[in-house]
């Protein structure tokens, strides 16, 4: 599974572990990656991982060496963040199986929030990382602090059996119905968010609320 951060994915990782659908789960089965990361030292609240350990992670058995985070800006690289996203790329070559047929494992779900640019990951509008085909790239420049992150591309996202788009308030309804509504990836990067099999959109109300009277299924609670 590939988590994404941000206020609503730590908040669904917490719903979790506050449900007890928690225990059905077989942790020890489960390896755990990131979509993107910020690129700033260990343990910085800015860091995705630090809040899904917080959240969910530090609260199950899964064995550590299954919980993959992306490196640190203090790590063995360095501040090198092109070396940094070069290093996770290898732990995902080496996890995945021949049956993948990719660089990157087949993950099960991949989950993304959407921004209110439309952007994915940290793949944000206009940026160079957007025509990268390499599975994870240093990404410079972004319009949300920390400038400086790392990511999975969209040919990793796209080896997902099922990537879940979730998302939530008025603010990003705009962005929400572009995306479903034939905008492309270079403007609106969750349009180019697919999954192998499925590709889930999870909205509330607000997030739907500007999205074509067509797609009312889509929306619906």
């Amino acid at each position: 599974m590939v988590l994404t951060g941000g206020g609503l994915g730590t908040a669904v990782l917490a719903e979790l572990a506050a449900s007890p659908a928690r225990d059905a789960i077989d942790w020890a089965h489960l390896h755990v990656w990131w979509g993107d990361e910020r690129f700033v030292v260990a343990g910085d609240p800015d860091r995705n991982d630090v809040a899904a350990r917080t959240a969910l992670l530090d609260l199950v058995s899964i064995p550590p060496a299954q919980v993959h985070t992306m490196p640190t800006s203090d790590g063995p690289d360095g501040d090198d963040p092109e070396a940094a996203a070069a290093r996770y790329a290898e732990e995902l070559a080496v996890a995945s199986r021949p049956e993948d047929h990719g660089p990157v494992p087949a993950f099960d779900v991949l989950m993304l929030g959407v921004g209110e640019d439309g952007h994915v990951a940290s793949l944000f509008p206009g940026l160079p990382a957007l025509f990268d085909e390499r599975s994870v790239v240093a990404v410079h420049g972004s319009p949300k602090p920390p400038p400086t992150r790392l990511s999975l591309t969209f040919s990793s996202i796209a080896s997902a059996h099922e990537v879940w788009l979730i998302t939530a308030g008025v603010a990003k309804a705009a962005a929400v119905n572009l995306a479903l509504s034939g905008a492309g990836p270079v403007e609106i990067p969750a349009a180019g968010a697919h999954g192998r099999q499925r590709t889930l959109w999870l909205l509330d109300e607000a997030a739907a609320s500007r999205l074509p009277r067509s797609m009312s299924r889509i929306a619906s609670p």
